[in-house]
């Protein structure tokens, strides 16, 4: 067993009354300058632009940059496919896809050959490209 050191005892700061009553200081400023800001915001409120309207979609509102290419992929499924509704096709579509790629690991039997690894490498290169195509074509349109 070990022997307190005086010296130590000296330097040190004991945690319970010092570092709580510091917290504690911090906690009110924060309360503080957050009902001050509060209050400020009551008295002085800012309207940025009119309010939102659900039934009238602006033209110019587009998805955030990792959804762009989904957006456009979208906006090119056929109205109706066999009797089922574009938006919801393309949806069922682009589900399917990303099933795909979240169970591929699993599905895939390697096998040695070349020619397997050049169509592999084909395919993901070229899914790829199409995804970043449509990504700057979705911002651009």
């Amino acid at each position: 067993m070990t022997t307190p050191n005086p010296e130590q005892e000296k330097d040190s700061v004991p945690f319970y009354p010092d570092h709580v009553r510091t917290e504690f200081y911090v906690v009110i400023g924060i309360v503080v300058l957050a009902f001050i800001i509060g209050v400020l915001g009551m008295m002085f409120p800012v309207g940025l632009q009119d309010p939102a309207d659900p039934l009238n979609t602006p033209l110019h509102v587009k998805p955030e940059w990792y959804f762009l290419a989904l957006y456009q992929l979208l906006k090119y499924v056929p109205p109706t496919v066999i009797g089922i509704e574009g938006p919801v096709l393309g949806v069922v579509v682009i589900l399917l896809a990303v099933l795909a790629l979240v169970f591929w690991p699993f599905l895939d039997r390697k096998s040695d050959s070349k020619k397997a690894t050049w169509i592999r490498l084909g395919l993901s290169l070229f899914i790829l490209v199409l995804f970043i195509a449509l990504t700057i074509w979705g911002e651009v349109s």
